[in-house]
């Protein structure tokens, strides 16, 4: 690959952290931070960010925009399918009965999986259809915020 392609996949990279960071969700870089994170009690929603495009471009306005409701989880975290792989092979562990897809949510209660949005449900819907489906698990799972 030539030097100006990975200064261009640097910057995707960087942009699609920023946003998801900027929307409140804390990066787990490590199975260690994830660990961590995912083993506490309450609400926890995980989103498995990606470069993906189309559903990357979904995704992340998506993860921003679902969280100003009236219920939310308590704990925001994401990981980075391809970049951080070890943090993000650990949040698939606790995936359980899913198979690898990103981008994607994952919400746990106490360490255990409740509900999973895959890839295949974010890519070709819109945001708002994204957003809807994440409130409606927050409104059954999550407390007033």
């Amino acid at each position: 690959m030539s030097m100006d392609f990975n200064l261009f996949m640097n910057d995707i990279v960087s942009q699609a952290r920023q946003e998801i960071t900027a929307a409140g969700y804390t990066e787990l870089k490590s199975a260690e931070e994830v660990d961590e994170a995912l083993n506490k009690s309450g609400t926890t929603l995980v989103m498995v960010n990606s470069v993906c495009g189309c559903a990357g471009g979904i995704a992340r306005p998506a993860a921003a925009h679902s969280i100003h409701f009236d219920k939310r989880p308590e704990q925001l975290v994401t990981v980075f399918a391809g970049q951080d792989k070890e943090a993000t092979e650990k949040a698939r562990s606790y995936f359980v009965g899913y198979p690898p897809s990103s981008p994607s949510f994952a919400l746990l209660k106490d360490g255990k999986l409740i509900k999973m949005v895959e890839r295949h449900e974010i890519e070709g819907h819109d945001p708002m259809s994204v957003v809807n489906k994440l409130q409606t698990y927050f409104d059954e799972y999550c407390e007033e915020y």
